[in-house]
């Protein structure tokens, strides 16, 4: 054999022997190793627009839990006087920002009649407030005669004439006694209130008028003074039951000789009494003496409807209503649509082919035509119910092609072959080697789905095709549906839901694509 001369000669002193334990690979490891979860929380953690989005999210949904807890109203409150109200927070009562009143621009007759409204409901009876429609009774005016001041949307339907059994006349009396705020005003003849038919029921009208143009002006005095027109009587024909708070002049005014004294009701048919009311000092009354519901003042801190009812309750019981309802529908569609895709997926072929044209079928079904007929041949049914089943239908079709997709791409990977070779059953193969590779994508699909079933929902509601308007129960999109009509008038009604709606659209989808980067980063940047 020939020898080989590029061999070196290495003597044997040279070599070291090492021992057993000094082998590299019996050294342990200093670090920890990470799990496929925590592996895609850390990549999540440094998405921050992601990040935010969960915070939004999170804020949202206690939003939805938390809010309805935290205010005497109810979905089903309403109220006919205060309607399309204004925001107001007791934080801002000082300042000219949500506090329930609005800028305005108005001329004379306008200006003067929320001026001597004010002038009447400033009471100072022992405990009692006073109550100004222009706040604080401040105002400017301009150089065209017309005068800019802030509109208290709570105070500025002052009183009211209202029909009521002398048993409830005897309880707010009782109430003024024990609060010292006063609910009653003296009352005034129909002969002495306006002359025209469209104002006569207005209780604001307590002084002498006359009128322009089809409308009641005041009548001033040389000092620029309006004149009362109460209902006097003396005390042998003074007949009305009342004996409890009276306005300036309880003790009685002299006229002609003799003494008179304001009249606080009226008899009418039916035994019943009309009286002349404080409209807000009433609503705290009947809410807190007869009712006892908790509610101890008008104060919406979103404003009100142009139904009456409190737009702070109705938007995070609708919110809660949409989260529910689109968790649950992914949820369901989640799991059919997995169990059909992975079937389709993992046996291919005829298998395949047949599922496939079944789920074409379906999906050329428009949602509108499943609900249109859930609707006719389900009329006594719920609403929800006919929205579950029309949603359920034909929504776990795309997970299903998702689901397929991810089987197609890992099935005939090395691991799942060598599974196979070992003789894995396909059970076992399908949910312990495919699936949990395929469940970053069927997450991320999940979760862009919610958004999805909320803003179908919302559209079904706002249109009207699905009405959740009912009892207790309530939707983002119905709260857009009302507000819509009274849009120039009251923003404020579709403002807020829009801008959750607005929010929760773009918080999951910035949220989606921030889980599929975690769970799956070789899709990257590109649309989920």
């Amino acid at each position: 054999m020939k020898e080989n001369n590029n061999i070196p000669n290495i003597s044997a002193d040279k070599f070291t022997l090492v021992g057993s334990d000094r082998l590299s690979h019996d050294v342990k490891f200093d670090t920890k190793p990470r799990s496929y979860i925590h592996d895609a929380f850390l990549r999540f953690c440094k998405n921050k627009g992601s990040v935010v989005a969960a915070i939004v999210i999170i804020l949202l949904v206690l939003f939805a839990i938390i809010a309805p807890w935290c205010t005497p109203y109810t979905v089903g409150y309403y109220d006919n006087t205060y309607l399309g109200t204004l925001p107001k927070s007791k934080l801002f009562a000082n300042t000219n920002f949500w506090d329930g009143c609005s800028k305005v621009k108005e001329g004379q007759l306008n200006f003067s009649y929320y001026y001597w409204m004010g002038e009447e409901l400033n009471i100072s009876n022992e405990g009692g407030v006073g109550h100004y429609a222009i706040k604080n009774q401040q105002y400017e005016q301009t150089d065209d005669n017309f005068y800019t001041y802030r509109l208290d949307t709570y105070h500025m339907h002052g009183c009211q004439y209202l029909q009521m059994t002398p048993e409830r006349y005897e309880m707010i009396q009782t109430y003024q006694d024990e609060t010292g705020n006063q609910v009653l005003y003296p009352t005034l003849r129909v002969k002495d209130r306006p002359t025209d038919m469209h104002f006569q029921k207005d209780a604001n009208y307590y002084y002498v008028t006359k009128s322009v143009n089809g409308k009641p002006n005041p009548v001033l005095d040389a000092n620029g003074n309006i004149t009362p027109a109460y209902w006097s009587a003396t005390a042998e024909n003074l007949n009305d039951g009342y004996h409890s708070l009276r306005v300036e002049g309880q003790d009685g005014f002299e006229k002609d000789g003799e003494t008179y004294f304001y009249v606080y009701s009226r008899p009418v048919a039916g035994g019943d009494v009309e009286v002349r009311l404080n409209y807000y000092e009433y609503y705290k009354y009947y809410h807190s003496y007869e009712l006892k519901d908790g509610i101890t003042e008008p104060s919406f801190l979103f404003g009100a409807t142009a139904e009456g009812k409190d737009i702070f309750v109705n938007l995070a019981s609708g919110a809660r209503f949409s989260f529910i309802f689109a968790i649950c529908i992914a949820a369901v569609n989640m799991f059919i649509g997995a169990i059909y895709g992975a079937i389709a997926g993992y046996y291919g072929g005829i298998t395949d082919l047949a599922m496939e044209r079944i789920t074409d079928i379906l999906a050329a079904v428009p949602t509108m035509i499943v609900i249109t007929l859930l609707k006719y041949h389900m009329m006594e049914s719920s609403q929800i119910l006919i929205l579950f089943i029309a949603f359920i239908v034909t929504g776990w079709i795309g997970m299903a092609s998702s689901t397929r997709m991810q089987f197609y791409r890992y099935k005939n990977q090395e691991y799942v072959l060598a599974a196979r070779t070992l003789g894995a059953k396909d059970s076992r193969i399908i949910w312990k080697h495919i699936f949990p590779n395929a469940l970053g994508t069927l997450v991320t699909s999940c979760a862009l789905v919610i958004p999805s079933m909320i803003f179908s929902e919302t559209s079904l509601t706002y249109l009207g095709i699905i009405d959740l308007q009912s009892g207790n129960i309530t939707s983002v999109g119905t709260l857009i549906a009302v507000g819509q009509p009274k849009l120039r008038e009251f923003p404020h009604i579709v403002a807020f839901p829009s801008v959750f709606l607005a929010l929760l659209m773009l918080s999951f989808n910035l949220f989606g694509n921030g889980l599929r980067d975690a769970f799956n980063p070789s899709l990257r940047g590109t649309e989920g």
